[in-house]
C-alpha cells in the first residue's frame, strides 16, 4: 500500500500545488511508493487550475504541473499518512478539523523538514502566500518548498521502511 501525502494551503492554487508537484517529482525519481496530492482549507478556488504564476515557476525549474483545486474535507484524515500544512494558520485549521489525536498527529508544517527553520513557527517556518506578489515571490516560495524536500523525503523513506 502506498504512503499517502497531501499538502494543504488556503485556496490550493499557489503553495500546496507547488509543494505537491515538487514532492511528486522527487519521490518519483527515487521510485518511492507514494501517492501525492493537495487541497485548500477554503473552497474559493475549487475546480480552478493552479495559478498561472505557480505553473510558470514550476516549469522554469523543470517540474510538470497538472492541477485542479479542491477543498480539504475532514473525513479525509483516514485517507492520509501525512498531512503537510504550508503555514501556521493552515496547521491550526487542520488541527481544528481533526476528529481525534491520531489524526492531529498526522499534521506537520512543511518547513519543519527544512533544517534552516525546524518545527518552531516563530523561527519563520511559514511558507508565505505569494498570491498578491509577482514572479520573485513565486520563485521564493518554490525555493522554500525545495529546501524542505530532502527532510520530507527522509521522513517518508523512514516511514516506508517501518511498514
Amino acid at each position: 500500500m502506498p504512503y499517502r501525502v497531501t499538502f494543504v494551503c488556503t485556496g490550493n492554487i499557489c503553495r500546496s500545488p507547488m509543494a505537491e508537484a515538487v514532492f511528486r517529482h522527487h519521490a518519483g525519481e527515487e521510485g518511492l511508493d507514494v501517492e501525492v496530492d493537495s487541497s485548500g482549507t477554503d473552497g474559493w478556488h475549487a475546480g480552478d487550475r493552479a495559478d498561472s504564476r505557480t505553473v510558470a515557476a514550476l516549469r522554469r525549474s523543470g517540474y510538470p504541473s497538472a492541477h485542479v483545486a479542491r477543498r480539504f474535507e475532514p473525513h479525509w484524515f483516514g485517507r492520509y499518512d501525512l498531512i503537510i500544512a504550508l503555514d501556521g494558520g493552515h496547521l491550526a485549521d487542520l488541527r481544528g478539523m481533526a476528529p481525534d489525536a491520531a489524526s492531529a498527529a498526522k499534521i506537520r508544517l512543511l518547513r519543519e523538514f527544512d533544517p534552516s527553520t525546524g518545527a518552531d513557527p516563530s523561527t519563520g517556518a511559514d511558507v508565505p502566500d505569494p498570491y498578491y506578489g509577482g514572479r520573485a515571490d513565486f520563485d521564493h516560495v518554490l525555493g522554500l518548498v525545495e529546501a524542505a524536500m530532502p527532510g520530507l523525503l527522509d521522513e517518508v523513506r523512514a516511514a516506508l521502511k517501518d511498514r
